[in-house]
């Protein structure tokens, strides 16, 4: 689509392929880590209790939708190459933004997620059709919200059941730096934990689904005409915005999760 397939290594293809994700570490630059810090910072503080929304709100955990509308900067991410290079291995080569959302997990909070899958998708007879991708603005550690996912879940072709707050025995915590982004097939079972430091813990989600699938957030819907009027071939492309069918398919599909409601 929009990568031309020469960055991924083998061991990275069959992380994605048997485990379900894969760790980019340290692909953000840090003047871009530092911008999409203040950029974040900046919108927590001039959104306040109407911060995210436009989708969900999320109880002990503040969030932020529609970032594609909210500065250039966000641009430059759903385009990185490196990701989108991940998302077609898991997608195929038709695949668009779903939605671009931030999250916060608030200090000495309870934020913990069920185990979920990804606007509740299964995989089908086309195969994979959500895929995730987790920007650290701050360390994962074991004590501040990092992500748990259930490795090689994504290949069971079910959701867990409704509520499964409680550890899987096959569990792993998603640890890692600022800087790092995780790409993960968003089929793999996983959750947000609790925050048991007093400081927030931040991540940006960026989130594609493949080209038959509505966009979690309908871009065309939400996106000013003056940020459509600028963006870029490829821009409009991953976002879907002259794409007949995605019009179709988000006048009745857009806004599921996999657990908030």
């Amino acid at each position: 689509m929009l990568t031309d397939g020469i960055m991924l290594t083998d061991d990275q293809r069959r992380s994605l392929d048997e485990e379900g994700y894969v760790a980019l570490r340290g692909l953000m630059p840090p003047d871009l880590l530092a911008a999409l810090r203040r950029r974040i910072d900046d919108l927590f503080e001039e959104e306040g209790d109407n911060a995210g929304s436009e989708f969900k709100q999320e109880p002990d955990a503040r969030r932020l939708a529609n970032l594609v509308n909210k500065g250039e900067i966000f641009e430059q991410v759903i385009l990185t190459p490196q990701v989108l290079e991940c998302v077609e291995h898991v997608l195929g080569p038709r695949f668009k933004l779903s939605s671009l959302n931030a999250r916060s997990t608030n200090p000495h909070s309870e934020a913990d997620q069920p185990l979920h899958a990804d606007s509740g998708a299964i995989a089908d007879e086309l195969g994979y059709s959500v895929c995730n991708s987790v920007w650290l603005l701050d360390d994962f550690t074991e004590a501040n919200g990092a992500t748990r996912m259930v490795p090689g879940s994504h290949r069971w072709r079910q959701l867990p059941e409704p509520g499964f707050y409680a550890p899987h025995p096959a569990q792993q915590l998603v640890l890692g730096k600022a800087g790092d982004v995780v790409v993960m097939n968003a089929h793999m079972w996983h959750g947000g934990t609790a925050n048991r430091t007093a400081s927030p813990r931040r991540a940006i989600h960026v989130y594609y689904t493949r080209w038959d699938q509505p966009q979690q957030q309908y871009q065309k819907q939400w996106l000013s005409a003056s940020v459509q009027s600028r963006l870029s071939k490829d821009a409009r492309r991953i976002l879907a915005l002259d794409d007949a069918l995605n019009d179709e398919l988000c006048a009745t599909g857009s806004g599921k999760s996999g657990f908030m409601k």
